[in-house]
């Protein structure tokens, strides 16, 4: 590029990676996403090691299978030599004897041809480095910095349906030198038809919008390869979080309830329509990590293909009630199953999970949902994905924010939907809260499990129910109540 031309630029570094951004500022670069960006460079980067374990693990097995396949087949030749020779001792005929000889010639040929095809097929095996597609690229500085900064990918392509953005990445790309020349390429193109005219052919798939995925969903559960990853961000919180349901159930096809716990629950729903897109093509998902953050939420989740395996999203997906008058809320699980010996019926659920009025308060409830309410981390990934953050901190721009988000999500309660806020339930009563260590110890002691969330910091995940919740709520203002007349006593004494 001419020096002349790099007057209208300003150099953007983030991380190892570098653009040009015109002063005009004609494409758009997100400087707040720099979060966003670390934590997608974490999960790929662990993303790459888990694949080559997982790799290596089944190559092992099938090489395991093949010896004893091989052992299996050895043991044949002699057998029949056997049966041949007692065959002769009985002096059968001599067709028989031919018959017997021309087995003992043709099996054993066959059966030496297996560890041949095997080894072969070890050989075929090699793992190739992963494929990575960027929807929605723009500048491509995400594309630059996977290319740049994970080692051991492949190639990655950089989607945008602007001309003025292809033209900037073009200029990004080589502006970066070879390392980028030779991993990103950019092409102008709507991303729905290139992912459906590639499908099954990236390893992961990265859908960053401005505003809501939904129209990119259906196309980009069908480009992942089976095992592969998709990440997507949604940045229409207001819709999510129950400004607009009726449009959220338009997108997404379920309806929000606006609580304290609304915004957890737009990455539920986010879910729960990934899994419908992916649902329609036998395929599912596996959630990885769920984000909130800032002013959207983010999803990182595999997708796997299976039939049979499908036939479980109604155990994953649940309706909400959410009571009008109180805190208290319940999930009615869509379907259920039903073991009888070796078999497995799929059955609809039980319901209704409440009745008409609140048992607490006596109000009506709403109803939400249908929400994702499985679990939405993997606590394995989660720890893996942690310390090797903490092993490269250096190379994080945003380490110290996206270092505690994921330190908190590992000590998230993984299987309990949702949260409670001390703060509302307190409102509710109109009585002074607790401090958070006390209402812990009182949920322990009553022998139920209780976390924090890293949604909210006043926030706290339990799977005690919500009577239990409420009669804990109840002692509190009993004990506060006689260390308020205590106090009131005792300031009485000292006036006088």
């Amino acid at each position: 590029m001419a020096g002349e031309d790099l007057e209208d630029y300003t150099i953007i570094k983030e991380g190892e990676a570098e653009i040009l951004m015109n002063v005009k500022n004609q494409v758009f670069y997100n400087k707040t996403q720099v979060n966003n960006r670390d934590l997608s460079i974490a999960v790929l980067r662990t993303f790459v090691s888990k694949r080559k374990e997982e790799h290596e693990a089944k190559l092992s097995k099938r090489t395991k299978s093949a010896d004893k396949a091989s052992g299996k087949d050895a043991s044949e030749p002699a057998v029949e030599e056997e049966s041949n020779g007692s065959a002769l001792d009985n002096e059968k005929s001599n067709v028989e004897c031919e018959v017997h000889k021309e087995i003992s010639q043709v099996e054993p040929c066959s059966i030496s041809e297996e560890p041949m095809k095997s080894a072969e097929g070890n050989h075929r095996g090699e793992l190739k480095p992963p494929k990575v597609l960027e929807a929605l690229s723009a500048s491509g500085l995400r594309s630059l910095r996977y290319a740049c900064e994970v080692e051991g990918i492949g190639k990655v392509v950089a989607l945008d349906n602007d001309k003025a953005s292809v033209e900037a990445c073009q200029k990004n790309i080589k502006f970066n030198g070879s390392v980028a020349i030779s991993k990103v390429e950019s092409h102008l193109a709507d991303a729905r038809v290139y992912m459906l005219t590639h499908p099954k052919e990236f390893d992961m798939v990265d859908l960053d919008p401005y505003g809501s995925p939904s129209v990119f969903l259906d196309s980009a559960v069908q480009s992942v390869v089976d095992g592969g990853m998709l990440m997507c961000t949604a940045t229409d919180m207001a819709v999510l979080c129950g400004g607009n349901g009726e449009v959220c159930y338009s997108k997404y096809g379920s309806y929000p309830l606006r609580g304290k716990y609304c915004h957890e629950m737009a990455l539920r729903i986010l879910l729960a329509s990934i899994e419908s897109h992916a649902n329609r093509y036998k395929r599912y998902i596996v959630p990885i990590l769920s984000v909130q953050m800032n002013f959207y939420v983010r999803v990182f989740v595999r997708v796997y293909t299976s039939a049979s395996a499908m036939k479980n999203t109604p155990l994953k997906l649940s309706y909400v009630y959410q009571c009008i008058g109180c805190d208290s809320y319940h999930l009615q699980p869509i379907g259920r199953t039903v073991s009888k010996d070796s078999s497995v019926r799929y059955l609809p659920g039980f319901g209704p999970a409440v009745p008409q009025e609140c048992s607490d308060c006596g109000k009506k409830y709403n109803m939400g949902g249908p929400i994702w309410s499985a679990p939405i981390h993997d606590q394995e990934w989660v720890t893996s994905i942690l310390k090797s953050v903490k092993s490269m901190k250096d190379r994080y721009p945003a380490y110290d924010r996206i270092s505690a988000v994921l330190t908190t999500i590992s000590e998230e309660l993984p299987d309990v939907p949702l949260f409670l806020s001390l703060h509302n339930l307190c409102a509710t009563l109109k009585c002074t809260s607790p401090s958070a260590v006390i209402f812990r110890s009182a949920v322990i002691n009553a022998g139920y499990r209780i976390s924090g969330t890293h949604v909210n910091p006043l926030g706290l995940k339990s799977d005690a129910p919500m009577d239990v919740i409420w009669d804990i709520m109840r002692c509190w203002i009993r004990v506060f109540l006689w260390l308020s007349d205590l106090w009131e006593a005792e300031n009485i004494m000292a006036i006088c």
